[in-house]
């Protein structure tokens, strides 16, 4: 295999261009198979401060095979590299709220699928989770993402842009179910990806049935812990359709919503409405939103092996 640095194609350039972001090649890497990837980071265009973030660069992986140029993916890259224009103007584009409060970081994703070494009918994407509430916590979870072959129908291609949202709302929600652990160290855990999570008549992803009040919570302690404590007060993004897809809603509400927040004295919202920052109010619950993060963690913590270890069991 090659090792030289491979430019990213004109047409990926191009669309990463289009959406105000700069594409510059990296080290090519190998997938779980050893198959070659062309990987590139993806930066701001016309900011060179962020650019020159790490925190604010995110890497793109593809396979060398796929073809940019091609139309059908057109429309699709166009919304990835859109929204990760926005993203990457967070403190910490990195950072996901889970249902639950608990503030995640996702990396180490190593695209694209491969298909599963098992022998099952499945294609598989690796990648880790961290705990990031700001205090150094090295509790996290190495996660294995399948995919049925039927449910690998509904996306254009077995690649990153096509299926990082989903993918990343599939991780939240097993968490939110309680069927992830974050531990200091162990093995990687199951992360179904099932035609559960997709509605082919309305052909929408669905993850979580919410109420406004559960939206309202989320949005402000996504500020409390993106904005205040993470992104040392900086503006974060609101509006994110990954959010609005994890949700089960739409970026209007979000926005309608995050308006709520500031009547209450929340949180601060930029002209545009889509970011914010928190107020002295929110800044003051940080004992609430700490005390979310210890019971989440609770909730997810296996009773079972608890119960081995103190002997109640009737095995």
């Amino acid at each position: 295999m090659s090792t030289a640095i491979q430019t990213p194609s004109p047409a990926l350039e191009a669309a990463a261009h289009n959406a105000g972001l700069n594409l510059t090649a990296a080290e090519p890497g190998t997938d779980l198979t050893g198959a070659p990837t062309t990987r590139a980071i993806l930066t701001l265009a016309g900011n060179a401060a962020l650019a020159a973030d790490p925190a604010r660069q995110q890497l793109l992986e593809l396979s060398q095979a796929f073809d940019a140029a091609d139309p059908k993916f057109a429309a699709a890259l166009a919304v990835f590299f859109r929204e990760a224009s926005q993203r990457l103007r967070n403190p910490r584009p990195d950072v996901y709220l889970s249902l639950h409060g608990l503030p995640l970081s996702f990396g180490k994703f190593a695209w694209p699928f491969h298909g599963s070494t098992s022998g099952a009918d499945t294609f598989i994407v690796h990648g880790e989770i961290r705990l990031e509430d700001g205090r150094g916590s090295q509790l996290h979870a190495k996660v294995s993402a399948s995919m049925t072959q039927t449910f690998a129908t509904v996306i254009p291609a077995l690649e990153q842009p096509f299926a990082e949202s989903f993918i990343y709302n599939a991780v939240r929600k097993t968490l939110d179910q309680g069927q992830l652990e974050l531990v200091a160290s162990g093995n990687r855990q199951p992360v179904p990806v099932t035609t559960r999570y997709y509605s082919m008549k309305q052909q929408v992803f669905i993850f979580n049935d919410t109420t406004e009040t559960q939206r309202r919570a989320y949005l402000a302690a996504k500020t409390f812990w993106l904005s205040h404590v993470l992104g040392a007060g900086e503006p974060v993004w609101l509006t994110d359709p990954r959010d609005a897809q994890y949700l089960n809603t739409n970026v209007a509400d979000l926005k309608a919503t995050a308006a709520s927040l500031v009547n209450d004295g929340l949180i601060l919202l930029d002209p545009t409405g889509n970011w914010s920052t928190a107020t002295d109010a929110l800044r003051n619950e940080e004992p609430t939103y700490r005390a979310q993060v210890d019971e989440a963690l609770a909730f997810i913590k296996p009773t079972f092996n608890e119960d081995m270890r103190h002997g109640h069991t009737n095995m």
